[in-house]
């Protein structure tokens, strides 16, 4: 197969496409290959500013930001599944994402591969990166999915856990530019460095990847400090570089060793 190719990014919230692969969705765009992108939730237990609530509320006002941010970054196609958000603070809500059987919540990831006849499918780590709920079932329904689909390729978008943590600490070296967040915070979130199968450079695509952040506007509010998004944002551009340029997936099937550069490599 020498492509295009179409991939089918599969999301918990609006954000979460932004934060871990924006600039490997903008990087396939631009390289001419289909990217669709799939949203679980659209966010609405999510943290936010009140402003953000008003007008519609604030599940109204990320589908618009998920939109924008899809926009920014070149994708062919946004689908919102609209489950509930389990939030992530206290026991999740009846009926929400996390909750839901795997067989049942996969269902219509299950008719999207099939319809856009996927060759690769991204997920998360089993952990779901931080540990979010929603996080650890997109893990699950995503392994489960391309299975019943048939989908040959799935990734799972990551962290090298390693390479953040020695990014984080010369952060914490730099007075005040991100003084909420430490390395001892990520030494056991996301994946080790030897299970990581592709390390995808993504500088070129970096003015994508920070448009489809500053698209997530509701995401960088709170009332209550700042949040990652809005830190993120703060960074100096050279560190910006610096910390995202790079992304990170595991490849179910594949032996870890030298990390690749292309995420389609095992069907070409």
């Amino acid at each position: 197969m020498a492509g295009p190719f179409t991939l089918v990014a599969f999301h918990a919230h609006p954000d979460d496409e932004a934060l871990l692969m924006g600039g490997t969705l903008a990087r396939l765009a631009a390289e001419g290959h289909r990217v669709v992108l799939a949203v679980a939730t659209d966010g609405e237990a999510g943290a936010a500013a009140a402003a953000y609530r008003t007008g519609g509320g604030l599940a109204a006002n990320r589908r618009s930001e998920l939109e924008r941010s899809a926009a920014a970054l070149g994708c062919a196609r946004v689908v919102r599944f609209g489950f509930k958000d389990s939030g992530s603070s206290g026991p999740p809500a009846e009926g929400a994402f996390s909750t839901l059987a795997v067989e049942e919540a996969a269902e219509p990831l299950i008719r999207l591969l099939r319809e856009e006849r996927a060759d690769a499918l991204t997920s998360y780590d089993p952990a779901g990166g931080y540990g979010h709920p929603d996080h650890r079932q997109v893990h699950a329904v995503g392994t489960y999915a391309a299975a019943r689909a048939g989908t040959k390729l799935v990734l799972e978008a990551t962290i090298d856990r390693r390479s953040i943590r020695r990014l984080i600490r010369v952060v914490e070296a730099i007075p005040g530019v991100l003084p909420e967040v430490t390395a001892a915070a990520y030494d056991h979130a996301y994946s080790p460095s030897t299970a990581i199968t592709h390390r995808v450079d993504v500088r070129r695509y970096l003015p994508e990847k920070r448009a489809s952040f500053e698209a997530h506007a509701s995401q960088a509010s709170s009332d209550e400090g700042a949040r990652t998004l809005a830190l993120l944002l703060r960074l100096p551009r050279w560190l910006f570089a610096s910390m995202l340029g790079r992304e990170w997936y595991v490849e179910h099937g594949r032996r870890p060793g030298k990390p690749l550069d292309d995420v389609f490599a095992s069907l070409r």
